[in-house]
């Protein structure tokens, strides 16, 4: 063996190889610890350049930025991105590099659409459930009020986008939009009317209990006025209502 030159020649080249990778490397942890590459500028901004309304500095500072280690090259943006996540307010967050000791940490806010269950939980435009100073968020106006069985978050909201279209003829509005755990459906509309829609049987089932709700509600309301509390749609061919001093059914057997 130590008499073959071509096996010693390439013995040595690899010798000498791992010795130049080695000193590569050692050179390059040694340039990445440099002063000069200490994180000194952390960026905050908006998604899109949009302005960051209820994300708060302080809370950033106390809860985000300590939990950053390392320097422009070892931070792991994973980390910094889920710290950023965790502070009230945060959707979503981006990070990137900016030569040679900067972040860039782009957020996105949440909307808040209403409230969820009554647990002091939030549910965002997106379906999206979050935990956040209720205050704040009614700073834009009144909070609409949702429940339903977890994970329906957004099969909730996206059902209240259907009811606000189909409610859109009698100027009325839902104020409150639940999901029971039977999966059944019912609304409070912005004149304090509750109705009772029930379970989907096709994907015509809610739409048509409204539209047959909207066609003779004129007539409901001309005869109760105002007096109207409740609405049972669930009744194939009629309705059932609860008004002050007044209850009553129309039509078979409800489903």
């Amino acid at each position: 063996m130590w008499q073959d030159i071509k096996m010693l020649n390439a013995i040595s080249s690899a010798l000498f190889g791992l010795v130049a990778l080695a000193l590569l490397a050692s050179g390059i942890w040694w340039l990445a610890q440099r002063p000069m590459f200490t994180l000194k500028v952390i960026r905050v901004e908006g998604a899109e350049r949009s302005e960051l309304r209820r994300i708060n500095p302080l809370t950033i500072r106390a809860s985000a930025l300590p939990r950053i280690k390392g320097n422009f090259f070892t931070a792991n943006l994973d980390t910094v991105r889920t710290a950023f996540e965790s502070v009230p307010w945060v959707r979503k967050a981006a990070v990137q590099r900016e030569w040679p000791n900067k972040l860039i940490v782009t957020l996105e806010e949440h909307q808040a659409l209403g409230t969820w269950d009554d647990d002091g939980r939030l549910l965002s435009v997106h379906g999206d459930l979050f935990t956040a100073n209720l205050d704040e968020a009614e700073e834009d106006g009144a909070l609409l009020r949702f429940s339903g069985p977890a994970g329906s978050e957004k099969d909730v909201v996206a059902r209240l986008a259907d009811f606000r279209q189909w409610f859109e003829p009698l100027a009325l509005s839902p104020v409150e939009v639940n999901l029971s755990s039977r999966y059944a459906w019912a609304v409070k509309l912005s004149n304090g009317m509750a109705v009772e829609l029930g379970r989907e049987q096709d994907k015509n089932t809610l739409k048509d209990r409204v539209g047959r709700l909207v066609q003779i509600y004129p007539q409901l309301l001309t005869r109760l006025q105002n007096r109207i509390e409740s609405v049972d749609m669930r009744y194939p061919n009629g309705l059932a209502l609860k008004a002050s001093g007044l209850a009553s059914g129309l039509g078979s057997k409800k489903k």
